[in-house]
């Protein structure tokens, strides 16, 4: 008997307008499944007749969606073909254009990455240098992969926020200069000549923590993403939460240290001044972690310099240590205010910082956590780091496009 999956099933409708959706619900159902399902498991875990399991699924196996995976035996009766995700059926380019690197990545129809690549961001924040550079590498990786064009289903963009997401628009992020209501998705599209979906940085980072971050994909919870900026993705009930404009999850002036820096936004001690990784390699200037070293302040020299910090307090620099550590205490308020909020399950952090503050942040934040919790005597909180890698983003922007064609969505049922 296939293994029957552990989360809770879409159901379908057997209306025959429906059947975009129901094709949904039917290559989400085998997605999930590891093993594979038969039709017979299909109908039993969906709700749909046993003749719409049978034309959908006939429908898929023709289009090269799927594939029958081996007989069964199960009971008297003829044996049940398994049917699985074929992976080579489609895939899915995915860019995470951050202010200091873009990332790019090629995934398969199950989620599997099979190509990748990463450069450094344009020094010029141009929108029309860095949407060259884009376009050009996303070029390149389709090349280089060997995938047929007509395989690809398109392009998800992960990019910094704000973003308007129905215009496709990239607006005012504080990283790129210049970048006011840039058209990123269909300059994108037009430039490579596939479909576009753009999204902010951190919902694709919970997107790909969903579908390829085995358990910490799970149940309720939110994806801390530490790079450049941080940002909160959530997600409540298997569902993402996005907000009314697509820009859930801007954190950065919640209070962490009311005694801290003052703040743009006329509070003291923010998150953006308190936890940012610019705020952290300022703070250790000051303190002179770094002999007295002029530092630069563009995105490529944090960068640099975040990592002499965390290095420092490994090898056991006493005020690269305390700068960790106050860092921690605040960013686990930020945390705490959100996990209240929400009341979830557990905490992800991910992104390309997180690799070098790891073994910092998991001695100190749970701990620290649980103490700021409510709900603490109802339920513990878990804090984990990402179970996708340091490309989640970019992950994350191709797993919307794979999103697209196979998660049921409600939303297609409304009639205009």
């Amino acid at each position: 008997m296939a293994e029957q999956p552990q989360f809770t099933m879409r159901r379908g409708t057997n209306l025959p307008a429906m059947g975009d959706f129901n094709q949904s619900v039917i290559l989400d159902a085998i997605r999930r499944s590891r093993t594979g399902l038969s039709r017979v498991e299909l109908a039993s875990a969906t709700g749909l007749s046993a003749q719409t399991i049978s034309n959908i699924c006939r429908r898929l196996l023709d289009r090269d969606f799927i594939v029958a995976a081996g007989k069964e035996i199960s009971g008297p009766g003829k044996p049940r073909t398994i049917l699985k995700i074929n992976p080579d059926g489609r895939y899915a380019l995915g860019v995470h254009l951050d202010p200091t690197v873009m990332t790019f990545v090629m995934l398969d129809l199950t989620g599997a990455v099979v190509a990748r690549s990463r450069h450094a961001t344009p020094t010029s924040t141009e929108p029309e240098v860095i949407i060259a550079s884009l376009v050009s590498a996303i070029t390149d990786l389709v090349s280089e992969s060997g995938v047929r064009r007509d395989r690809i289903g398109g392009v998800g963009i992960a990019a910094p926020g704000p973003i308007d997401r129905v215009r496709g628009t990239v607006v005012d992020p504080p990283h790129l200069v210049g970048w006011h209501q840039v058209a990123l998705r269909d300059a994108l599209a037009e430039g490579t000549g596939f479909p576009a979906i753009l999204d902010k940085d951190v919902t694709a980072a919970a997107v790909a923590e969903m579908w390829a971050g085995g358990p910490s994909g799970l149940g309720s919870f939110v994806f801390f993403y530490l790079g450049t900026g941080i940002g909160a993705g959530l997600v409540v009930k298997d569902e993402v939460v996005r907000g009314s404009s697509d820009n859930a999850g801007e954190i950065g002036h919640i209070v962490t240290d009311p005694d801290g820096p003052p703040c743009f936004c006329g509070l003291r001690g923010c998150v953006i001044v308190t936890c940012m990784p610019r705020s952290l390699v300022i703070e250790a200037d000051q303190r002179g972690v770094f002999g007295g070293v002029p530092i630069g302040l563009d995105t490529v020299s944090i960068d640099e310099r975040f990592t002499e910090l965390c290095a420092a307090a490994a090898a056991g620099d006493e005020a690269a240590t305390d700068i960790l550590d106050r860092s921690a205490v605040r960013l686990s308020k930020a945390v705490s205010v959100v996990a209240n909020l929400l009341d979830l399950d557990r905490v992800v952090f991910g992104g390309p910082f997180w690799s070098r503050l790891s073994g910092h942040y998991k001695r100190s934040i749970p701990a620290l956590l649980e103490e700021l919790r409510v709900a603490r005597s109802i339920h513990r909180i878990s804090v984990v780091g990402t179970g996708v890698g340091e490309d989640v983003a970019a992950i994350g922007a191709a797993c919307l496009v794979l999103d697209r064609a196979l998660t049921p969505n409600p939303k297609s049922l409304l009639l205009a």
